[in-house]
């Protein structure tokens, strides 16, 4: 039997509390554009990430969200790409969101969403 090729990822899907509050996360402070979503059964949110997307659920998260590590690198986490790690740092401080720089010393620093959801940015 032949196994199907797989060509990229379409999308990540996140879990959140309040899909407003994401949003102000997600497109207001990191400038991620939503598109188009289907009707669905719960609120959410699709946005715009290059050629992929990231969902937001607004579901209940069976996940607990306390106790998770500080350092978003030894968590399950979505990687970004930027142009230029320093405007994004300038942007999380700005908005009083901590931030751990990456152990491995490469240009990338790792963060919280809302929502506890890990994000690690990395400079392209």
């Amino acid at each position: 039997m032949n196994k199907p090729e797989i060509i990229g990822m379409h999308h990540v899907s996140l879990l959140v509390a309040d899909t407003g509050k994401a949003l102000e996360f997600y497109s207001e402070l990191l400038g991620l554009q939503q598109v188009e979503r289907p009707q669905l059964a719960f609120p959410g949110a699709w946005l715009r990430l290059g050629d992929q997307q990231i969902h937001l659920l607004e579901l209940e998260n069976p996940d607990p969200v306390a106790d998770r590590p500080e350092h978003g690198g030894r968590d399950r986490h979505l990687a970004v790409t930027v142009s230029d790690l320093n405007a994004a740092i300038a942007v999380l401080k700005g908005a009083g969101i901590s931030y751990t720089l990456s152990r491995s010393g490469r240009a990338a620093l790792f963060c919280r969403d809302p929502d506890g959801n890990a994000l690690e940015i990395i400079e392209a």
